[in-house]
């Protein structure tokens, strides 16, 4: 039985293709000597294990479960290839391998992968024959060097407070596709509600004629076609407009042709949805309705397959428990979530805050801004034609260490280039704590539950720049933070009241052992926020507990600790600053 055999990515599918995941031959290389073992040769001894891809080593359902350091760890796995297979392109992916990750096949390199996070491919035709092939898979991991995003994955030895069983090499799902010789390679989609079109436009490998048809619910919307070499953009003006919206993705089915001179097609389906998003003043508009963003904080941890869920149900699943509590969306958090979550986003109507992890990175160096924008613009590329995503954030509570000027600097280059490559979301520069002076959202991480001071600092007329206010714990009033400056506000992360499942539990706050008193707490803090008529949106810590932590309104396999009735009651309350 093949794990996780769903078409990875749904905005990108081919039906010419072959899920890699299940059993794989599996080796621990602690002091990274693998390559001078030659490990990468088919014949090597030097397997030890077996692992089912693509759960981490560290998970249940991996088969390992080791849960301490491993700094290299290695795959094998044999496959036979058709003459029809190898007749074209044949393409190996990836959907992420954390963290620097080296593919060999038939024993020669053929390329490698840095960032944990995303989605990467390496065209491998040359290096396959018709018959057995052996492709090894090499992946180096150290979180503690300052040099790779680790997110919530603990630095130390055990779990501890937020931070979580690690997770190294392949978490998601590999796959083969057996592609023409002219095939294509990428595509963005830029939709306008206005006009009531949508434009395609992107690059192919080769040439021939490219075709895009639009469908909705399986009848015609238009089409448009055109010749390429090596890039193409289309506009098609759409016969119906039908609304991407909370609760109801209303999406479009596009199928792209790219047909060479000999007949040969590449054909890719995908899919998009018409919505309009932006901010009138304060308020966050949509459709050009303003809409109150009732977030949850959501990390995407499973206790089976830590970074990997078990199924395609449980990322459903997530969704669902989210709705059902009155959330309309989440800000994922310290994680890149697999392309599959943003499909069910989108189709399900449920809004998302694209994140990137930033956690364990040194981001105050200037040599290190190029290792960070080269892994923040993958995710920018894989992920910008989601219609659920509402908004970037590529860095999540940083602080200025000293008075140089490298962390503003940083900061203010990820967001001119997240802005100039899409200008149609808004960019916080760094959630919470400090903010540069270009950013579009001004947000708090506020775990405050006081709610006389709570109303003091976010109703009637508050002074956000005031420090005595706000309390000097926060770094926004540091040397060299901009301060606020008229942009719409957000408490972007807020709560975290804990309710105790285990004695050693940890939460933000005193973790409670009543339930009652918890939903009750948690009512009187989020109404707060929803009465101010200067917040666009709240994010509560947290949907469900992880590990140790105990933050979540439901347990880390996803069963109510309260009476959700109570909390969606609370969330669904109109906020003042909505219509």
């Amino acid at each position: 039985m093949i794990p996780r055999k769903e078409f990875p990515n749904p905005q990108f599918e081919r039906e010419s293709w072959r899920n890699l995941n299940g059993e794989w031959d599996f080796a621990i290389d602690m002091a990274r000597t693998g390559k001078e073992r030659q490990m990468n040769l088919s014949s090597s001894t030097a397997f030890d294990k077996k692992i089912i891809v693509p759960f981490c080593p560290e998970s249940v359902l991996s088969g390992i479960g080791n849960t301490d350091f491993m700094y290299g760890v290695w795959y094998r796995r044999k496959i036979n290839l058709s003459a029809e297979e190898i007749s074209g392109r044949v393409i190996l992916n990836i959907g992420a391998c954390d963290h620097k990750t080296e593919v060999f096949v038939n024993e020669k390199s053929v390329g490698i992968h840095v960032g944990g996070y995303c989605s990467f491919s390496f065209d491998i035709t040359e290096y396959v024959s018709e018959g057995e092939n052996a492709i090894v898979i090499y992946a180096e991991d150290e979180i503690r060097s300052g040099k790779q995003p680790a997110g919530k994955q603990s630095t130390r030895l055990e779990s501890h407070g937020c931070s979580y069983t690690r997770t190294t090499g392949i978490w998601q799902t590999v796959w083969l596709e057996f592609v023409p010789d002219s095939y294509i390679h990428k595509f963005k989609i830029n939709t306008d509600v206005k006009s009531e079109s949508v434009n395609i436009s992107g690059s192919v490998k080769g040439d021939g004629k490219l075709s895009a048809k639009v469908f909705y619910e399986g009848k015609s919307m238009g089409e448009a076609s055109t010749d390429t070499i090596g890039a193409f953009s289309l506009n098609i003006k759409l016969s119906e407009l039908h609304l991407w919206d909370i609760g109801c993705g209303n999406l479009y089915d596009l199928v792209l042709t790219l047909t060479d001179e000999n007949g040969k097609e590449d054909i890719v389906k995908s899919y998009f949805g018409m919505r309009e998003i932006g901010f009138d003043g304060g308020r966050f508009m949509l459709n050009g309705r303003s809409v109150y963003q009732r977030l949850v904080l959501d990390q995407g941890f499973y206790p089976d397959g830590i970074y990997t869920a078990p199924d395609d149900e449980a990322l459903v699943r997530d969704i669902e428990i989210s709705f059902a509590a009155g959330f309309n969306g989440a800000r994922l958090h310290e994680k890149v979530f697999e392309p599959r979550f943003l499909y069910h986003a989108d189709r399900l109507g449920y809004l998302v805050w694209g994140e990137h992890p930033d956690w364990g990175f040194n981001y105050n160096t200037d040599e290190n801004l190029h290792i960070y924008l080269s892994m923040w613009l993958e995710e920018l590329e894989r992920d910008v034609n989601h219609p659920s995503i509402i908004g970037w954030c590529p860095f999540n509570e940083t602080w200025i260490r000293n008075t140089s000027s490298a962390h503003n600097n940083n900061l203010e280059m990820i967001y001119k280039v997240t802005k100039a490559f899409d200008p149609s979301r808004p960019c916080i520069d760094t959630s919470g704590y400090t903010h540069t002076a270009f950013t579009d959202i001004f947000d708090f991480h506020d775990y405050s539950h006081n709610c006389d001071l709570l109303r003091k600092r976010y109703c009637s007329e508050p002074d956000f720049n005031n420090q005595e206010l706000f309390g000097a714990e926060y770094d926004m009033f540091k040397p060299g933070s901009a301060g606020y400056r008229g942009q719409p506000l957000f408490v972007s992360e807020c709560g975290g009241i804990g309710l105790k499942v285990t004695d050693n539990g940890w939460g933000y706050n005193v973790v409670q052992n009543d339930a009652k008193s918890v939903a009750e707490l948690y009512c009187k803090v989020m109404t707060v926020f929803l009465e101010s008529p200067h917040l666009f949106g709240f994010c509560y810590t947290q949907l469900y507990d992880i590990e140790q932590e105990q933050n979540g309104i439901y347990t880390y396999d996803r069963k109510p600790k309260m009476d959700i009735e109570i909390i969606r009651k609370c969330n669904m309350q109109k906020a003042a600053i909505e219509d």
